[in-house]
């Protein structure tokens, strides 16, 4: 059997953790849900992710903190992490580009949007649609 890729949620809003997780998991990754950046690190000590989907505005330590944290450490910098965010403002999208995320998704979140970046990120073949 194939690798099943690990991702690893971090996200302060329940509703939206078991969101994320419904449409990671139905791609046929692994998941693992934190609260805020701390715990994410926690996390990612334990086991490394093959790819993070991070709020950007949560408790204790935000996104930003976080992928600035993750692109310090040589062990996490190849880490593939895609902002998740209710940030909306023009300029947005470039600057967490600019800072290390791969790839920005905006609340509310569209899953459709979601599973392509996902896909995009992990190398994931979803078969072909025709």
């Amino acid at each position: 059997m194939a690798h099943e890729p690990s991702v690893l949620i971090v996200e302060d809003n329940e509703r939206n953790r078991k969101l994320f997780r419904l449409v990671v998991e139905s791609m046929g990754c692994r998941t693992r849900l934190t609260n805020d950046g701390e715990e994410a690190l926690q996390a990612i000590e334990a086991a490394l992710p093959d790819l993070i989907l991070t709020d950007i505005q949560m408790p204790n330590m935000d996104g930003m903190k976080l992928i600035g944290l993750l692109k310090a450490e040589e062990r996490t910098r190849s880490i593939p992490v895609i902002a998740v965010t209710s940030f909306a403002m023009a300029g947005d999208r470039e600057r967490l580009l600019e800072v290390g995320f791969v790839d920005y998704l905006s609340k509310p979140i569209d899953t459709e949007a979601m599973q392509q970046a996902i896909t995009r990120h992990l190398g994931i073949d979803r078969g072909s649609d025709d």
